[in-house]
């Protein structure tokens, strides 16, 4: 049964960007698929395997098309303040990461992203593949008109592997003794720069999309399928797409261009938790958020079956009916640890967590069950 139904802004009708692990990824026999403008895996074969891989043992991903941004300068603190809707004066100690929404001036998400500090003057940003130029003229834009006098680097000569799975760390610990020192204590969130290894400086990051633990690693592109490959020696699934796409979905994590964009405020889109209200600062798209608030709740749905049957699986776009008025689904898929049809939707404020509402499937209604998110962490199912 094939699950990937992940969506992407449409891309220009040009020749499909490659990462360093395009031929890699050929020789393993991925089924390749046009992802916002990149030539990328979506399988390499079993698409469920791929995702039991990372809830059981350890599993990879090449993340990149994502694009990592150098950006360096004595007022780079105060730029990413006004820039990001989360407050980078969190970040106080070096390799320290924060998860935040980029916004527009009326409060729509530009991008979403996570940006680390590792001193005042230098901070690293990884950036979507899809909005990698936009973000690009955004932040070029802002230190112009704001004279920040930041040099902004994109750093396509770096490429970037996330290892993901309560396995995870100690397949990376083998393949990279050097690097166990510097991350053996990480704590989420935060990253170390490793010199001394057999693949050139590693960034490594315990960060993820997949609601298991695990590194976001990046590296030299000419060191990338060396890496890759010694990862693979030591039992490490490649993973494509599809499985990123069910993994991220049970985790609760948003993606970008589906579950928010330009014309959605992060408030609407589960994401008040990457928003700081609460100090004084004047970020761009701060006003509109606090002029109008949330004005729609964002859930999980599990769809419910009747007769020991579902009637359908849960997909983007479909219309949530409930009482308080319609609502739509922004992410869905099957989930293969849960065995159920899940999804994200963007409801009215008044529906509440443990009601049913109604998803219309092939213009009929089917009951689905509102939960609180994540349905996934860690291997276990948390939505009941």
């Amino acid at each position: 049964m094939a699950f990937f139904v992940c969506e992407m802004p449409e891309a220009p009708m040009t020749e499909p960007k490659h990462t360093p692990l395009h031929a890699t990824h050929c020789a393993l026999k991925a089924r390749m698929v046009d992802f916002g403008g990149w030539d990328m895996p979506v399988n390499y074969g079993s698409q469920i395997d791929e995702h039991r891989a990372v809830r059981t043992d350890a599993g990879m991903f090449d993340v990149s098309h994502m694009c990592v941004v150098d950006v360096t300068g004595a007022k780079a603190r105060a730029f990413f303040e006004h820039a990001l809707a989360n407050n980078v004066g969190k970040l106080q100690t070096p390799g320290r990461a924060l998860y935040s929404c980029m916004l527009n001036p009326n409060g729509g998400v530009i991008d979403d992203l996570i940006v680390y500090y590792f001193a005042d003057d230098t901070f690293r940003v990884v950036v979507n593949a899809g909005t990698a130029e936009k973000d690009l003229a955004w932040f070029n834009q802002l230190n112009t008109t704001g004279g920040y006098g930041l040099t902004i680097t994109p750093r396509r000569d770096l490429a970037i592997v996330a290892v993901q799975g309560p396995n995870a760390r100690n397949k990376v610990w083998q393949v990279a003794p050097s690097t166990r020192t510097a991350t053996e204590l990480l704590k989420p969130f935060n990253a170390a720069k490793i010199d001394n290894t057999p693949f050139g400086e590693l960034m490594v990051a315990r960060t993820g999309y997949t609601g298991e633990d695990g590194f976001e690693i990046v590296l030299p592109a000419s060191f990338v399928c060396e890496f890759w490959d010694a990862l693979q020696r030591q039992g490490v699934s490649p993973c494509g797409l599809g499985a990123r796409d069910t993994l991220r979905l049970e985790a609760g994590m948003n993606l970008y261009g589906q579950d928010m964009d330009d014309d959605v405020s992060p408030l609407d889109a589960g994401l008040a938790w990457t928003v700081d209200l609460t100090q004084p600062r004047d970020f761009v798209g701060r006003a509109p958020l606090e002029a109008n608030g949330s004005r729609s709740t964002f859930v999980g749905l599990i769809l419910q079956k009747e007769n020991g049957k579902a009637g359908g699986v849960l997909r983007a776009h479909q219309k949530v009916v409930t009482p308080h008025g319609d609502g739509e689904i922004t992410s869905g898929t099957f989930s293969p640890t849960m065995q159920e049809s899940i999804a994200f939707a963007r409801v009215p404020t008044a529906v509440a967590i443990g009601d049913t509402v109604q998803v219309q499937i092939r213009d009929k209604n089917f009951p689905a069950r509102v939960v609180k998110l994540p349905f996934v962490r860690n291997g276990k199912v948390l939505a009941v």
